[in-house]
């Protein structure tokens, strides 16, 4: 897994936290929005990381990629976020190269979600992935992982029945209004943010629920007119924010914002009200909850409304785990080809040059000679015997070290190489 770049030794990691240590505001100091992403990543490159991507949701925060030591993306981390060093050596975790790579197949295929099965991740992972090409930070390796991660992830979802049931926080959060709140479809329910999670609470309480009185408001009115649109809700400017919130009896906040959006003067002391608090970091002030009117919900509760599904989903996981073995040993086996790939095309370089020399001294003894023909001849040749050469490394990896040794020193090809 180690590579040499600049003459120094690299080894890939992931470093980060997850609601597994860490809580909901612990995640919260560490969460990155786009902004910060971007910054973390043009300070990657200013220190020479070249090869990193992001992945920042409302459970975990963790960055992947190459350096001589962990602490180099720790420091970005914290750099980057309100998190701390001392927050991360409590709560953080590290993983170092094939647990790296294990990691990141358990979460792109769901097996490390809060709610078992969400498979939102794997399209945050690729999002992730996507947005750090974009800013030139990616390399072979990083785009083939996350193209067997992916690959896992479908495997997983169609062969399994790990997707029964609850499958997002968005499908938690409406169960549990169903759960709690007596005669749903007479309640006025205001959903506050339309970003992923918003837009799929919509779809969640149009689909599951009775409900006729849903209002969406979202800083963007654009944002909030294409979701409320989409499943025919009442849509309210940002400036109706506060008079809504007061008419509704149940407010759902899904916002991106980096502090409270909702404080506690923005609503009536008497006021009868549910909060789900859907947002890292919380968006709710948590004063809020010292009104006795009001119920505040976070994010980490509605997770522990879905046992029942778990229950299920839990019997699907050996299933997954097999799955994700064996794309991940195709990952693993990728990888090995790509170790001796060159000394393989150092091997084709040298015999094309033999190839090409003898070919030049026969033209020159015979006037009649066909170069086109020998050439032809010449380069099938050379590719059976390279193909060969690659097959017996490709079988014998237990010997692999001893039989590159081998070819470089037989054929000479140490000054080929391209370290």
């Amino acid at each position: 897994m180690k590579r040499e770049k600049n003459t120094k030794y690299t080894s890939f990691y992931c470093v980060g936290i997850s609601f597994r240590d860490a809580n909901v505001d612990v995640r919260g100091q560490f969460s990155l929005d786009d902004a910060h992403q971007k910054q973390l990543l043009d300070g990657a490159a200013a220190s020479g990381l070249k090869d990193i991507f992001i992945v920042s949701t409302c459970n975990r925060t963790e960055i992947y990629g190459f350096a001589e030591h962990p602490f180099q993306l720790i420091k970005l981390l914290c750099e980057h976020s309100n998190g701390t060093l001392e927050a991360f050596q409590k709560v953080g975790k590290v993983f170092i190269n094939n647990e790296a790579v294990s990691h990141m197949f358990k979460v792109g295929a769901g097996l490390d979600s809060q709610i078992l099965g969400d498979f939102e991740i794997i399209t945050q992972l690729r999002q992730g992935f996507i947005f750090s090409k974009n800013n030139g930070l990616s390399n072979s390796y990083l785009e083939r992982l996350i193209s067997f991660v992916i690959q896992a992830s479908k495997r997983v979802k169609t062969e399994t029945k790990i997707t029964t049931g609850a499958t997002s926080v968005a499908y938690a959060s409406v169960q549990y209004i169903l759960q709690t709140v007596p005669d749903i479809s007479g309640k006025k329910i205001l959903l506050f943010g339309t970003g992923a999670i918003g837009r799929n609470t919509c779809k969640n309480l149009v689909k599951h629920t009775d409900a006729e009185n849903i209002t969406v408001i979202n800083r963007s009115q654009d944002s909030a007119e294409q979701a409320g649109g989409k499943f025919n809700l009442t849509v309210k400017s940002f400036d109706d924010l506060t008079p809504e919130i007061n008419k509704a009896d149940i407010l759902i906040v899904a916002t991106g914002a980096p502090k409270p959006t909702i404080i506690k003067n923005m609503i009536a002391p008497s006021k009868d009200l549910l909060i789900l608090d859907l947002s890292i970091p919380a968006n709710v002030d948590p004063d809020i909850a010292n009104n006795n009117s009001v119920s505040l919900v976070h994010l980490d509760a509605l997770s522990q409304i879905t046992n029942a599904a778990i229950s299920h989903r839990k019997a699907q996981v050996p299933q997954a785990q097999a799955i994700i073995k064996e794309v991940e040993a195709e990952f693993n086996a990728w990888l090995e080809t790509r170790k001796f790939a060159p000394v393989i095309n150092a091997l084709h370089t040298k015999l094309t040059l033999i190839s090409e020399k003898e070919m030049h001294t026969q033209k020159k003894k015979y006037p009649k000679f066909d170069q086109k023909q020998a050439e032809i001849l010449s380069q099938k040749i050379v590719q059976k015997i390279t193909n060969r050469f690659a097959n017996h490394l490709k079988e014998n990896r237990t010997s692999q070290a001893e039989s590159l040794n081998f070819i470089s020193s037989v054929f000479q090809l140490e000054n080929n190489l391209d370290e």
